[in-house]
């Protein structure tokens, strides 16, 4: 994949997720289980992707939001690596690969967008 502008260095484990397209372990990422109310941004350039009111546990493994922040911050491509179909998830802005979207997901939108955590950046609601 091509260098992309990056808002901060990326560990090796981020690289390899938003460059070259890899997946964490499931179960492994420090979003996977997190209440925390705020907004998740992309690890790479920071724009906003997720918020934490479309959250909700899956049981698979990754952190999964039923719809992106807004329909221009993410863009999907058809994935049919590792011989099976599925609908790659990147950063809109930069182009950072952050997971897949499935059709078996909750209410209201029926999508499951399943987000490697190594992909983003919690940026939590100040308390009042």
């Amino acid at each position: 994949m091509e260098e992309r502008n990056k808002k901060k260095e990326l560990t090796p484990e981020q690289h390899y997720v938003t460059q070259e397209e890899g997946t964490e372990p499931a179960f492994s990422g420090k979003y996977t289980y997190t209440e925390t109310k705020g907004s998740y941004a992309c690890v790479v350039c920071g724009e906003t992707l997720f918020g934490s009111e479309t959250k909700f546990d899956s049981g698979t493994g990754w952190p999964s939001f039923w719809e992106p922040a807004n329909k221009s911050s993410v863009e999907t491509q058809l994935d049919d690596s590792l011989g099976m179909e599925r609908t790659e998830v990147h950063c809109m802005k930069c182009k950072a690969h952050l997971g897949h979207v499935f059709p078996d997901g909750p209410n209201p939108t029926g999508l499951r967008y399943c987000i490697n955590s190594v992909s983003l950046d919690l940026e939590a609601e100040e308390e009042e």
